[in-house]
């Protein structure tokens, strides 16, 4: 499997203060994530802990937040994973299926993909 970055921008929602960073595309990893000391120069705070499986198949314990994200011209609020100091920003599934977005490996870029919604009649 190829792996590619995006420049991504990750904002606190209630002061719509952004920073840039170059994001790992990781679709193996449920939420985005971005080292602990950037989200922290944005003020977004945790909401909590929770577990996570990682690729050693250990289990985890991170905080978690909610950040806004810009991508692809729009933007969305995500949970967002705070990682420890070395670990690389990751743009994750939930975030890439929220701006309807899929991965193309061999262009190794992002494509609009659609949603899928409940029909209108049941």
């Amino acid at each position: 499997m190829s792996t590619f970055h995006v420049r991504l921008e990750i904002g606190n929602p209630a002061t719509q203060q952004f920073e840039q960073v170059d994001a790992l595309v990781d679709t193996g990893s449920t939420y985005s994530a971005a080292p602990r000391d950037f989200l922290e120069r944005l003020g977004i705070r945790t909401l909590g802990r929770e577990r996570f499986r990682i690729a050693t198949g250990e289990v985890t314990e991170n905080e978690v937040g909610e950040a806004a994200m810009r991508l692809d011209g729009k933007q969305r609020t995500a949970l967002i994973i705070f990682n420890e100091p070395g670990e690389p920003a990751l743009l994750g599934a939930v975030t890439l299926e929220s701006f309807l977005l899929g991965v193309d490996p061999v262009g190794q870029r992002l494509v609009p993909v659609e949603g899928l919604r409940i029909s209108r009649v049941l």
